[in-house]
């Protein structure tokens, strides 16, 4: 075993941000880490967070984490930040918003960016969370943008997936509910001492009252996560799906689920690199030459190619 990945086992904080950072720059020999560190993997419970900007996400995260941490257990943060076009890094917003929590030796916060990814979820997104499962993380929180197809790879990554809603979003609520219904696990309601907060909580009631054959009808609830209020009742709600799922064997279902669909995009990821690396040799330049003669049509180049990497 890598004295890296042996580190990390024994939770040593600073090798886990090392070998995060080694894995998101994708840096020589970083598969072989993560190949050594997967069967430590499993224990960990997988808590999305989403919702639409402005909805309170990072309060809710720092209030839902400090309420974990006072029963004792163990918590990494990922927030998933836009990547800055400038530098390609992530913009270290939630970060900041967390800085107390960053002093916790019990909390392991990361920042994560896009990096262009297709969807809100960074490929890196799904190591960080098996090196934090590895590292002894009891609950592990992903916090997305909260934009386009993030709100999906958000479902694909977690376990339970907590949609934050706010009241004062006018019409733009039932865009938003048409498109999350089936994403959220628990509903809340935040920012719950504004008007309209019960009407928004009623609106989502309505609109899950809709589909009568829920297995687990997702739990709505209100809470002001600035002050604290409700935020038990929230983590209780997360607790209530967690042991809907153990019991009901969905959460193995679940993760067999997620893997098929990693191991699905590894496999493309692999291709498409051997894709950009291949070489234009001679031999290949010349069938090119013979495309534009009509000696050789594209298609069966393009056959010729795939045979080509398949065999070296």
């Amino acid at each position: 075993m890598s004295d890296i990945v042996k580190k990390v086992i024994e939770g040593k904080k600073r090798d886990c941000a090392r070998l995060i950072t080694i894995v998101e720059n994708e840096i020589n020999g970083y598969e072989k880490y993560l190949k050594e560190i997967y069967k430590y993997t499993g224990r960990a419970y997988i808590v999305g967070i989403t919702g639409p900007p402005g909805a309170g996400k990072s309060t809710m995260t720092d209030k839902l984490v400090k309420h974990i941490r006072s029963k004792g257990n163990k918590v990494g943060i990922i927030a998933i930040d836009p990547t800055s076009p400038f530098t390609k890094g992530a913009i270290l917003g939630d970060r900041v918003r967390m800085n107390d929590l960053s002093l916790d030796k019990g909390v392991f916060i990361r920042s994560m960016g896009t990096r262009g990814s297709l969807g809100g979820l960074s490929n890196a997104t799904q190591s960080a969370v098996k090196i934090l499962d590895a590292y002894g993380c009891d609950f592990i929180f992903i916090e997305t943008v909260g934009v386009g197809q993030s709100e999906i790879d958000i479902v694909k990554n977690s376990d339970t997936t907590l949609m934050i809603m706010v009241p004062g979003l006018g019409d733009d609520i039932q865009a938003i509910k048409a498109g999350v219904m089936e994403i959220g696990d628990v509903f809340v309601i935040n920012k719950a001492d504004k008007d309209g907060a019960k009407k928004t909580a009623l609106e989502i009631e309505m609109m899950l009252d809709f589909k009568k054959d829920w297995k687990f009808r997702p739990p709505v609830n209100l809470c002001v996560a600035e002050t604290g209020e409700g935020i038990d009742t929230t983590f209780k709600n997360i607790i209530k799906h967690k042991n809907y799922l153990e019991s009901s064997g969905e959460l193995t279902k679940k993760r067999f689920e997620r893997n098929k669909l990693e191991v699905k995009e590894l496999v493309q990821r692999k291709i498409s690199k051997l894709v950009k690396e291949l070489e234009y040799t001679n031999e290949v330049n010349e069938l090119l030459d013979k495309t534009i003669t009509k000696e050789i049509d594209i298609y069966s180049l393009s056959d010729i190619l795939v045979e080509k990497i398949i065999n070296d």
